[in-house]
């Protein structure tokens, strides 16, 4: 891996998964990212938090929180949405409980790009204030404004895509 693909800035955080009593006569359980803590836990992955009707609380494990300076843009927008979240992405797991935390991210796009794998569960949760600090923060430090420049296209040549007879036809 290059050193450009590394991460300038890994944030460590928990994530809060919750599972509730399904009304669907083809599953049990809804499961879902709901929150993330700002650090790492010292609590065991797959922990109960809390139980109430149906609903059961989880601390999932832990993630980071991945930081580059190429897209300090898209950091930018989350922050200026007016509701900075975190992606959170569960991923289906051969294990002891039906999911793993596959990743959490502050970049929309990425975020998207999760939900391209028909079999994570991802969902976006309302960023902590410290991890927007620390995001803030970052986008200070690493923002680079990007001109944009919009290409000019090539006229097309109609000879080019005109009909050519043969000699001698």
């Amino acid at each position: 891996m290059s050193p450009a693909a590394l991460p300038a800035l890994r944030i460590p955080v928990g994530v809060v998964v919750e599972r509730r009593k399904s009304d669907s006569p083809w599953a049990d359980f809804v499961w879902r990212g709901i929150a993330v803590l700002p650090d790492e836990p010292e609590t065991t992955p797959w922990t109960v938090l809390r139980e109430q009707e149906g609903t059961t609380l989880f601390y999932a494990g832990s993630a980071t929180v991945d930081l580059y300076p190429s897209e300090t843009a898209r950091y930018r927008d989350n922050l200026v949405s007016g509701n900075p979240s975190i992606w959170t992405v569960l991923s289906p797991s051969e294990g002891p409980w039906p999911y793993s935390v596959a990743a959490v991210t502050a970049d929309p796009a990425e975020g998207e790009a999760f939900t391209e794998a028909a079999s994570n569960l991802v969902e976006t949760v309302p960023m902590p204030e410290g991890l927007r600090a620390a995001i803030e923060n970052f986008i200070a430090v690493h923002h680079v404004e990007r001109e944009f420049v919009k290409r000019e296209r090539r006229r097309a040549d109609p000879e080019a895509l005109a009909r050519r007879e043969h000699e001698g036809g």
